[in-house]
């Protein structure tokens, strides 16, 4: 009895393992199925995504091509519009350069003229002098005669035209001395004067416009 007993639990343990052995096996092979099915599915999508990446860097690789394209033919000039662009750009700098020219000897003639204007007037002031040194010594009684009275018309008109011109004298006594326009060739002390204040003029000095022709000549007090 015994003996039987353990032989049919041999049996049924041998049944037990070989059952579980059928088991694992199906089991193991479902698995590698899977992992099999798995594995064909990422190599799929690997060359799914292989295959996108490859058309996009052909898409780009033509649009690229295509833009180098068109860019380079908006860049590359026509030789008749590099001529007109080389030929404007010369005109331009000659006719600056004419303008400045112009304006440079606009401003030497205007230099030359007003030198020339001050040399000549330099020679009329001793004549101008000499009027008013003649017209000084003449005497009272002598002053309604014809003669005198046409010196004093010559004079008058002398100064009148002078003054025309832009020529006009300088003030001197009571102005304060100033070298710019003054020389002092005397100095006196008189409390009727204030400090450096001009007391007499000797000679008459004279503008040419802006610019001084002759200096007065004068005694400067205190």
């Amino acid at each position: 009895m015994v003996k039987e007993a353990v032989e049919e639990a041999k049996k049924a343990a041998a049944e037990q393992t070989e059952a579980d052995e059928k088991a694992a096996e199906e089991t193991g092979d479902e698995r590698d199925n899977e992992v099999e099915s798995e594995a064909d599915a990422a190599t799929k999508e690997d060359a799914e995504s292989d295959e996108i990446a490859d058309e996009a860097e052909a898409k780009n690789s033509d649009e690229s091509k295509s833009e180098k394209k068109i860019f380079g033919k908006k860049n590359k000039k026509d030789k008749k519009d590099e001529k007109i662009e080389e030929l404007t750009d010369r005109l331009t700098r000659q006719m600056a350069e004419f303008d400045n020219f112009r304006k440079r000897t606009e401003k030497e003639k205007s230099q030359m003229y007003e030198i020339g204007a001050k040399d000549i007037i330099d020679k009329i002031l001793p004549v101008v002098d000499n009027f008013e040194r003649g017209l000084n010594g003449v005497k009272e009684e002598e002053k309604n005669d014809p003669f005198i009275q046409g010196m004093e018309m010559v004079y008058k008109q002398l100064m009148t035209t002078l003054e025309g011109v832009g020529v006009k004298p300088i003030e001197a006594v009571g102005q304060e001395f100033n070298p710019d326009f003054h020389n002092a060739v005397m100095h006196v002390e008189d409390e009727n004067f204030g400090e450096n204040i001009v007391a007499e003029e000797f000679q008459k000095g004279y503008m040419y416009r802006d610019s001084v022709v002759r200096h007065s000549m004068v005694k400067v007090a205190n």
